[in-house]
């Protein structure tokens, strides 16, 4: 279990560094150029992971329904965004509006999916997200000013 709380934590370190990284290719050149350069990179990385380790290309790929490739856009799409808010409103509030907003997405894809679940857990997981996001705000407005 250890194994995997790591694994997942050098995960998130390593977002938070790329999301630094984009920002800063993106104050000096274009969002647009640093989601190329981030697809880029990580294109060579993956392709060269999945050559040495074997299954670059899995059984049954040529089935799956085309939107299952919407993926690749989409994260354009959220990578040149993502650049784009980091050198406007700074990581920090961008890893929030990030988090926040995926956890309400969550919510809203269980609500449309028909999973069930309780309303008010969810109104209630809701609330504390958004809660919590005003707070961090409010705060630090309070040190800015002193």
């Amino acid at each position: 279990m250890m194994f995997f709380i790591l694994l997942a934590s050098l995960g998130g370190v390593l977002v938070g560094l790329s999301r630094q990284l984009n920002g800063r290719l993106s104050i000096s050149t274009t969002p647009l150029i640093a989601s190329f350069w981030n697809h880029a990179v990580g294109f060579a990385a993956l392709t060269g992971l999945g050559l040495f380790i074997g299954g670059l290309l899995p059984a049954g790929a040529a089935e799956a329904p085309w939107y299952a490739y919407l993926g690749g856009p989409i994260g354009v799409i959220f990578v040149a965004a993502g650049s784009w808010a980091i050198a406007r409103i700074g990581a920090v509030n961008s890893a929030l509006l990030i988090i926040g907003g995926q956890m309400v997405t969550g919510v809203a894809f269980d609500y449309v999916s028909a999973v069930p679940a309780s309303f008010w857990a969810n109104a209630g997981g809701i609330v504390l997200i958004v809660g919590g996001m005003t707070i961090s705000r409010g705060r630090r407005k309070i040190d800015r000013s002193q």
